[in-house]
């Protein structure tokens, strides 16, 4: 009989028994699985011989994962860096002769350009994609966003000329109408959104004491 007596830790004991490769996604994420699929017009039942959505659905989200907007700005010669406006430098402007061409510095802000015509999403289609099924807790969506690299500084001068601005993966929390601004959380190094006691951030960050 002391033959079948449980080990104290058996838990230890099933994670030694790797039999093969799994299918399972063993990758921790604060993100839905829902939010990274892309939408497409295609019916749910097509017709014999063509595409499938599961499989147009897939192509696509491979497609998107392997584009880089930090990478694809640089390709057509655009400095992420030097799209947030500063403040002007007047003392180290540089001159007409060392530009061989007049010199404006950048002065307008990105919302004068932002066009939202051509979005397969509202705002609201975008926070919603943190809720899952059968769950009350909205969780954040996955997103790139151009930040300043110091946090503190970022906060209190955002146009200061000692910024740094990168895009940095961020989860979005949630939605402004009247500023029409999104409000993100930086991801940490292992790409989860969480906050200083290291929980993961629900609901736009809304604790029940508000």
């Amino acid at each position: 009989v002391t033959t079948f007596k449980m080990p104290d830790d058996f838990g230890s004991v099933l994670d030694k028994q790797v039999i093969g490769p799994t299918t399972e996604n063993l990758i921790k994420s604060d993100f839905p699985v829902q939010s990274f699929k892309p939408k497409v017009q295609i019916p749910l039942q097509g017709l014999p011989g063509q595409c499938s959505r599961k499989i147009e659905v897939e192509r696509r989200r491979q497609l998107y994962l392997s584009f880089d907007i930090a990478q694809l700005l640089a390709s057509e010669g655009i400095d992420s860096n030097q799209l947030m406006p500063r403040h002007h430098d007047t003392d180290n402007m540089p001159t007409i002769e060392e530009k061989k061409d007049p010199v404006f510095p950048i002065y307008l802000p990105l919302k004068i350009f932002d066009n939202d015509e051509y979005d397969c999403r509202t705002p609201e289609e975008w926070i919603s994609l943190g809720l899952e099924p059968g769950s009350h807790d909205r969780k954040p969506v996955p997103g790139k966003a151009l930040l300043p690299t110091d946090d503190v500084l970022g906060h209190e001068d955002p146009k200061s000329q000692k910024l740094i601005y990168k895009w940095i993966d961020v989860g979005v929390l949630d939605y402004d109408k009247e500023t029409e601004l999104y409000l993100v959380h930086k991801t940490d190094k292992n790409g989860l959104v969480r906050d200083e006691e290291g929980r993961p951030i629900l609901n736009g960050g809304i604790t029940p004491e508000g």
